[in-house]
């Protein structure tokens, strides 16, 4: 297939779109603060390969189909007009059908539609491109690439909650998370650090949303996040793991709808809740309050447990890899975080860059970047390739 491939990431407020040639990236635009009351509005933020602002400001759009009407239009004045070779979507929820991309077709669009119930929040906002994409230029190969998909390869045990088989069957069951940036860096361990390749390692996905995966040779085995991608560690403003018992006696209490309490849940909780400040780790590392260090330190706290339970899932640990947002960026996190995990031969040098361990570490401890949109634009490249109807591998 030759010529560049677009990536569409449909958030609930933001549109995300690159245009890639290969991997190389020639065009990104942020689409926000969609879908807000009429007069807040929405902006764009559009830049090229060299990260030069082509476009910054308000546009005249609240919808998520407006946002990328006024895009394509503004590609059209500016660039030539929007002609990809394909388009890739990363969509967040594949259930147990959808275990691998997809080219888009009308039944796939229903089978993406038919999981909006296991993710209210995301789905629809996944959707919303496609279809858009479908109907202003029918004849675009669309592929669709699921965030669940990675962890496909976890055991029935793993995928299973303590529950009545019926709920099971009726999808009540661990999917996980951030699978397109776990599968990134597992292809990028290949090329750098055959042992974390090969081994156990456990990658920490670490920004405002943040999951732990344990991997057996490049392949899922366990991840934090389960059903939603509100459980597992805290976050920048969701709470991660909790007793159902505490929702269970928040629902009594008087104005505790299940709105109210999705809102506690997901927008006021996790670092923000913690702090009083924000859910911002830039934020809470520049402050001296005490509410903020012990946000962090809560943070890390949870984490390196996280870490222990995963390396029993794996039956020992041989790599531990830092990646987005603070994974990446935030070194006296990673740091508190090796220091908890030194039982486990941890030992890094704090003024180490990307490989972190020491010669005496057990553990190699790595700082990886992901690219998502990257694995995207591969995934659209190997599924356009082959035939119709053809079985891609996990």
């Amino acid at each position: 297939m030759d010529g560049p491939v677009a990536v569409v990431n449909g958030g609930s407020s933001t549109v995300k779109f690159s245009l890639l040639n290969g991997e190389q990236r020639l065009l990104s635009a942020l689409l926000d603060r969609l879908g807000d009351k009429p007069g807040n509005g929405a902006c764009a933020h559009l830049r090229d390969a060299a990260g030069t602002v082509l476009f910054q400001g308000p546009i005249p759009a609240q919808t998520h189909e407006e946002a990328l009407d006024w895009l394509f239009a503004w590609l059209q004045r500016n660039d030539g007009g929007f002609e990809p070779a394909a388009v890739g979507h990363r969509v967040v929820h594949g259930g147990d059908r959808l275990i691998r991309p997809v080219r888009v077709t009308d039944e796939v669009i229903g089978q993406i539609e038919a999981l909006i119930p296991l993710a209210p929040l995301h789905q629809p906002h996944n959707l919303a491109p496609i279809r858009l994409l479908a109907t202003k230029f029918p004849d675009l190969p669309q592929v669709a690439c699921f965030d669940t998909a990675f962890h496909a390869t976890q055991s029935a045990i793993e995928k299973r909650f303590a529950l009545p088989r019926e709920y099971e069957a009726a999808g009540i069951r661990r999917y996980g998370f951030h699978g397109l940036s776990y599968e990134y860096i597992a292809s990028r361990l290949a090329e750098i650090d055959p042992v974390a390749a090969a081994g156990r390692t456990i990658v920490c996905h670490l920004g405002n949303g943040a999951s732990l995966c344990a991997m057996r040779a490049g392949r899922s085995v366990a991840t934090t996040m389960s059903f939603t991608a509100l459980d597992g560690i805290p976050m920048g403003t969701r709470c991660g793991a909790i007793d159902p018992g505490v929702l269970l006696h928040l629902m009594d209490q008087p104005g505790m709808d299940t709105r109210t309490l999705s809102d506690l849940l997901y927008k006021r909780s996790g670092l923000l809740g913690l702090s009083g400040l924000s859910g911002d780790m830039r934020d809470l590392l520049a402050s001296a309050r005490p509410e903020a260090a012990e946000a962090v330190e809560y943070f890390c706290y949870r984490i390196a447990r996280e870490i222990g339970s995963l390396s029993a899932a794996l039956g020992g640990l041989d790599a531990l890899v830092f990646t987005a947002g603070i994974g990446e960026h935030a070194a006296s996190v990673r740091a508190r975080i090796c220091e908890l995990s030194a039982w486990l031969g941890v030992a890094i040098d704090p003024a180490a860059n990307r490989v972190l361990h020491t010669p005496e570490s057990r553990i190699h401890v790595l700082v990886v970047p992901t690219n998502e949109e990257a694995m995207i634009a591969r995934h659209v490249r190997r599924t356009l390739a082959l035939p119709p109807g053809s079985p891609r591998p996990l």
